[in-house]
Parts: C-alpha cells; structure tokens; sequence
C-alpha cells in the first residue's frame, strides 16, 4: 500500500499533535517557552533513505531512539545535529557551554527530551490505531548518518518517515528531525487506520 499525498497530510498532522502535547510537557518541566511543530514529512523506502543519507556519512549526530511494538512496530528516533543538541541543552538547563557540568547533564537532558518527544508521538499513533504500543528504554548515541541508518536498520521492506521537526525555545530557533522507521507491515497497517478514520 503506498501513501497518497492525503496519508502523509494525515501522517504529518498526527505527529504535530503528539509534539504539540510534548511541547506543553517539556514547557511544564523546564518552564521555558517551548514550542515544536513539523512543518514537512518525507517517506521513503529505508534502502532510499539509507542511500542517501550515506553520502554525509561523516556528519556525527546526537540521537535518542527507542523500539516500538504492537499493531506498528519499528524503531522512532529524535536526532540532532551537534551543535543544536548542545544548544538544545544549555537552554533547557541554563548551563553555559563552559560550564563543567553541561556533559554530565547532556546525555540525560537529551534523553529525557527523547523520551517525552517520541511517546508523545507515538501516542497520537496509536490513539489512531486504537490500540496499545510498548516501548523500551531510550537510547543515546553518537555517530554519523550513516551510521545510524544501519543501525536502525530493522527488516529489509520497510519505510522511514522522516519529520523536520522545528523546536522554539524562548524565541531561539533549533532544528532536528524525528524518524520514524516502520518494520514490515506496519506501513499498510497505519494507512488502513488513517483511511478508516470518520472524516
């Protein structure tokens, strides 16, 4: 089943719902002023998406992933470039980039925005779904695209949705993407649910 341009209407629209709820979360923790919107979704095949992004293989990234299963299963990832990631943090944490303690503090602050991010993503899936996900535990790594698209990796015949995701943070701006890699299946799985919903 391949998405037609209303599936990736629809597909973008429950994700900017999932980071609009993250978004009051991580205001509630922080009390910063945070918003978080997904202006443009992309979905490719992940032979397509590991192809490309290994022509920047070199470029190191900040990623927080974590599994998912159930009716859509795969992997979802919040990735960062360095510098956004440590920029990400200092604002969150109002440590300056001198401070000693701001790499104690990065992978944990990271993690938790990780965290907060992709569940409330995924939430907004399986509301659509009507059906319970289960995650693990998020994980953090360093290393370059290509890098991560391998392991990532999950099956051979499977999609990566990939969100630009565009973070406000007391009016400073910072960009990173949120990837979603679908296992075998879970593609069809989630249009069936989108084409099912009452319009």
């Amino acid at each position: 089943m391949e998405p037609d341009a209303g599936d990736v209407d629809a597909i973008r629209e429950l994700i900017n719902i999932g980071v609009g709820r993250a978004a009051g979360m991580l205001n509630d923790i922080t009390g910063c002023a945070i918003t978080l919107t997904v202006p443009s979704i992309q979905i490719v095949e992940y032979a397509h998406f590991s192809k490309e992004t290994g022509k920047e293989k070199d470029a190191a990234l900040s990623t927080v992933s974590l599994n998912f299963r159930g009716p859509v299963s795969g992997i979802a990832a919040l990735v960062f470039p360095p510098e956004s990631a440590a920029h990400l943090v200092m604002l969150m944490t109002q440590e300056n980039e001198g401070s000693g303690e701001l790499d104690a503090i990065r992978i944990e602050t990271l993690k938790e925005v990780g965290n907060i991010i992709i569940n409330a993503v995924m939430g907004s899936i399986a509301n659509i779904l009507r059906q319970h996900l289960s995650y693990s535990l998020p994980n953090y790594q360093e290393l370059g695209i290509s890098s991560l698209a391998r392991s990532l990796h999950t099956q051979v015949d499977d999609r990566v949705v990939i969100a630009n995701a565009h973070f406000r943070i007391e009016k400073t701006p910072i960009n990173g993407n949120i990837l979603l890699i679908l296992e075998m299946g879970s593609m069809d799985a989630l249009l069936t649910s989108i084409r099912g919903m009452d319009h």
